[in-house]
């Protein structure tokens, strides 16, 4: 009985012992095995391998692209004003031994760098340029985490600042800025138009001081447009030409029949 009970349980130590040896890594995963503290060779995997139990020890490393999330960091521009920024960084572990063994937590330390990364680029910019070239401090940013990162056996693929979160009072701002610069531009277009149209009206009595007829035709037009408003009062100077006088005479004989025939 008690030789069954001995054989039953080396049994099932042997088949724990058989379960830990065996090992199986992913397409994407790559194995790092110590064997008493030792690196044994290069990264193992994808496949089936056996470990020696107590004697090696194993660490696997997805070489998948990583998202890491910036979380919201309050920074304060070089003219001062103080923003909100987020961004996320995409990476990959390119060396899964110098990812092991030169850094301890290559997940935390890459996050870290980036967040102390994004609040040094930020800082060395106007807020201007924070909403303008995004792309710029987006390359500026890969470079300086590629640079730290490279040694750890880490590729930044790409860094992306997500938003930008401004208080209400330089909302305001922002928004009286544009209202201004709008104005500016209607201002402009107005002062061009009224230019063009003191060309046109230039040219165009150049044109009626060479033809008389034309300057009576458009005189009787005028009068014509007047005739449709009520209650509408024409100043005209009286001079020593003709039409101005005829212009004055006819308005004035107009008005005194409206009159005549209120009165009758």
């Amino acid at each position: 009985m008690v030789n069954l009970q001995l054989i039953g349980l080396l049994g099932i130590v042997t088949i724990i012992l058989l379960v830990n040896m065996i090992k199986i890594v992913k397409e994407y995963e790559r194995a790092v095995i110590f064997r008493l503290g030792r690196v044994q060779g290069i990264p193992k995997g994808p496949g089936v391998f056996i470990l020696i139990p107590i004697i090696d020890k194993i660490r696997i490393i997805d070489q998948r692209i990583l998202t890491l999330d910036i979380p919201k960091q309050g920074i304060i521009t070089r003219d001062n004003v103080t923003v909100d920024v987020d961004a996320v960084v995409y990476l990959k572990v390119m060396n899964p031994l110098d990812a092991v063994i030169k850094v301890q937590d290559y997940i935390v330390a890459s996050s870290l760098i980036s967040q102390t990364t994004l609040r040094d680029v930020i800082g060395q910019c106007d807020f201007d340029d924070i909403l303008s070239k995004r792309d710029e401090l987006n390359k500026r940013m890969k470079v300086i985490l590629d640079e730290v990162t490279n040694p750890w056996g880490i590729k930044v693929n790409s860094v992306a600042i997500r938003d930008v979160a401004i208080p209400d009072v330089m909302q305001r701002a922002i928004a009286k800025q544009a209202e201004a610069e709008r104005e500016k531009r209607s201002r402009i277009i107005i002062s061009e138009g009224e230019l063009q149209a003191a060309k046109n009206m230039a040219k165009a009595a150049e044109s009626y001081s060479k033809d008389p007829a034309a300057l009576r035709l458009r005189e009787l037009q005028t009068w014509a447009e007047v005739a449709r408003e009520k209650n509408l009062i024409i100043v005209t100077e009286v001079g020593n030409r003709g039409t101005s006088s005829d212009l004055g005479t006819v308005l004035g004989a107009t008005k005194k029949i409206q009159q005549n025939s209120r009165n009758n």
